[in-house]
């Protein structure tokens, strides 16, 4: 089960990434429909139904992207962000359109689905993280602020399964050595960046795999440029608008606040001889190059004791083949056994679709926030040795509590701690390189200076 609470906000941006421009158009490429207005004769209906992008054998319409501007611009204006110029921002805009299609494309390939209760579960959870009780009082306020509805929930359905392919081709598979974790602990150290937070700006050009000298030299004078504009006196959210191709770059690049423990070395390193308001020079990762502003700092009082969690659980996934009520009803058979003295160790083995499963579902000591909010809400109600069932959107969980702890941030704690800000600058790394990979497999045609 993951540890690491999912949070799938409508309007969050993902990675947008170099684009390449290929020669031949495939045979089965088709056109898109839009809506057309009978006997209309304005030229610009074609122009307004003209492709301006071929991903394999979809399109992306002119349609489309305009629509997609259109609700880019509301936003940005809300956020109060200086808008870039509206060719750089179109194109970053049908960059991140790219992206989501070529995903899109990949789940349906592979099987990757999110059904209507998934998704009416993941858009119940947001309606309630923003105080609204019903989902019939948050799409009123959707369509109030001028949101259509249905596509947001489109918008819904393709984070989540974004974040599914991120689990399923990079998570599962990330590996974080003793090693690593020695060196990172080491490092931290080192820099005293134990109890510091930071707010940051970012702005990333990304480098393509393997890419040429020539695409390499062209990405660092890209972002030279970037750092010469801010240099000069430019706004930083403009110019990362304009720029960058990380997945916040839409808003301005800001990543908030963050712990040491969640920022990359590379970055933290730079960190220590900077003040709230300078910027860095250019740095390179793996990634690609990276320019990034220290906005504020400040101290962060970590708990001495933290209250902890042994639990266990078994885990039933909701599927196309195994839908919601066969899940439930399947997690409870399985509570009936046990409460009727099954051991519940077997019971995970044998039917625990978890990587627990052979550890008789056992998930070690917990923190708060180490598990998805339906979890760690359920197994917060339970006494130890009391066992419930709660769905999350992994499926339906039994879990039960073996006992409870208050303890100091020990060695452990702090090793695992070390684990978690490893793997997920490392992951998002690795989605990059995924993402990435997936663009150098691809057929990608650009038409849009064809229909301007």
């Amino acid at each position: 089960m993951m540890r690491i609470t999912i949070l799938m906000m409508w309007c969050a941006l993902l990675t947008v990434q170099a684009a390449y421009a290929a020669n031949t158009l495939p045979a089965k490429a088709a056109t898109k429909s839009v809506p057309a207005q009978s006997g209309n004769s304005d030229p610009q209906v074609g122009k307004i139904d003209a492709v301006v992008a071929v991903v394999n054998d979809d399109v992306i319409t002119r349609y489309e992207l305009d629509a997609r501007v259109r609700e880019v611009v509301r936003q940005l204006k809300k956020q109060d962000t200086p808008l870039p110029a509206a060719d750089v921002l179109e194109r970053q805009i049908l960059e991140r359109m790219i992206t989501d299609l070529l995903q899109q494309q990949y789940a349906r390939e592979n099987g990757v689905r999110v059904d209507d209760t998934q998704l009416n579960l993941a858009i119940t959870r947001i309606a309630q993280q923003n105080g609204f009780p019903s989902l019939d009082k948050f799409s009123a306020k959707l369509e109030a602020d001028g949101v259509d509805y249905k596509k947001f929930r489109e918008e819904i359905r393709g984070e989540i399964i974004s974040t599914r392919l991120r689990e399923r081709e990079v998570e599962s598979k990330l590996l974080i050595s003793e090693g690593e974790v020695d060196n990172y602990l080491a490092n931290k150290a080192r820099i005293g960046s134990a109890g510091a937070e930071f707010r940051l700006a970012h702005i990333l050009v990304v480098v393509p795999e393997q890419a040429s000298a020539d695409k390499i030299q062209a990405a660092r004078e890209r972002v030279e440029q970037a750092l010469s504009k801010l240099k000069g006196g430019a706004d930083f959210a403009q110019v990362a608008a304009g720029t960058s191709d990380a997945k916040d770059a839409l808003k301005g690049g800001d990543l908030g606040w963050r712990s040491g423990d969640s920022i990359p070395p590379l970055f933290m390193n730079e960190l220590q001889n900077m003040q709230p308001g300078q910027t860095s020079a250019v740095l390179r990762s793996p990634s690609g190059f990276h320019i990034i502003r220290l906005l504020e700092k400040r101290s962060a009082n970590a708990p001495v004791v933290i209250s902890q969690t042994h639990a266990r659980h078994i885990l039933i996934k909701t599927s196309e083949i195994v839908p919601e009520a066969e899940a439930k009803k399947r997690i409870m058979e399985i509570k009936q056994r046990i409460e009727a003295g099954a051991d519940f160790t077997e019971q995970a083995k044998r039917y625990s679709q978890d990587g627990s499963a052979q550890q008789g579902g056992d998930l070690d000591w917990l923190s708060p926030g180490q598990t998805v909010p339906e979890f760690e809400g359920a197994m917060n109600k339970l006494q130890p040795q009391q066992i419930g069932v709660v769905q999350s959107q992994f499926g339906w969980h039994l879990i039960q509590v073996l006992e409870r702890r208050n303890t100091d941030v020990s060695v452990q704690q702090k090793r695992q701690q070390a684990r978690v800000a490893i793997g997920t600058f490392k992951s998002d790394e690795l989605f990059q390189d995924w993402l990435r990979q997936l663009r150098d497999r691809a057929f990608i045609e650009y038409r849009i200076d064809e229909n301007k």
